[in-house]
C-alpha cells in the first residue's frame, strides 16, 4: 500500500469512496477546494490502481482537525485508517501541532472505539451536527 498526497486526479475515486462511506457525503467540489487551501494536509492510500482510503485534515497554529477519513468497505480492519492517522500524527509533530480533534457520529460506536485506541477522548457532544439531525461526538487528543 502506498500513502501519498491527494491530487486532483484522485478526486473522482475519493468522491466514490465518500459516497460509499457517509450518509451525507461531501460534494466533490469540497474535496477539490481542500486541495487548494493553505493549512491542509490530505492523503490517499492506494493499493495497485485502487484507492482504498483517504484523510483530509487542516491545521492552524498548534491545532489540527481531521475533516474526513474513510476506507473502502472491502479493505476495512486492515490497518489503513491507522496508517493514515499515523501519517497525520507525524505531520502534526513535524509542524509543532499540539492537539488534534475530529467529529464522529454519536451512533458510530466502532469509529469511536477506533479513535479511543489512537488516544482520542470524548470532549463533548455537538447536538444536531449532521444534516439528518444526528449529534456528533467531538473527540480530541494531545499530539
Amino acid at each position: 500500500m502506498e500513502i501519498r498526497p491527494a491530487t486532483e486526479q484522485d478526486l473522482q475515486a475519493v468522491h466514490r469512496l465518500e459516497c460509499q462511506s457517509f450518509p451525507a457525503p461531501w460534494r466533490i467540489e469540497f474535496f477539490e477546494s481542500e486541495l487548494h487551501q493553505n493549512g491542509r494536509f490530505s492523503l490517499v492510500a492506494v493499493e495497485g490502481a485502487q484507492m482504498v482510503g483517504y484523510v483530509f485534515s487542516m491545521w492552524i497554529f498548534d491545532e489540527m482537525h481531521v475533516n474526513k477519513i474513510a476506507v473502502d468497505p472491502a479493505s476495512r480492519r486492515h490497518g489503513i485508517a491507522a496508517a493514515l492517522m499515523d501519517r497525520c500524527f507525524t505531520f502534526a509533530r513535524e509542524h509543532r501541532v499540539t492537539s488534534m480533534s475530529l467529529e464522529v457520529r454519536e451512533s458510530n460506536a466502532g469509529a469511536q472505539s477506533f479513535y479511543r485506541k489512537l488516544g482520542f477522548q470524548k470532549t463533548y457532544i455537538r447536538q444536531r451536527y449532521y444534516p439528518d439531525g444526528e449529534a456528533a461526538v467531538v473527540m480530541s487528543r494531545e499530539v
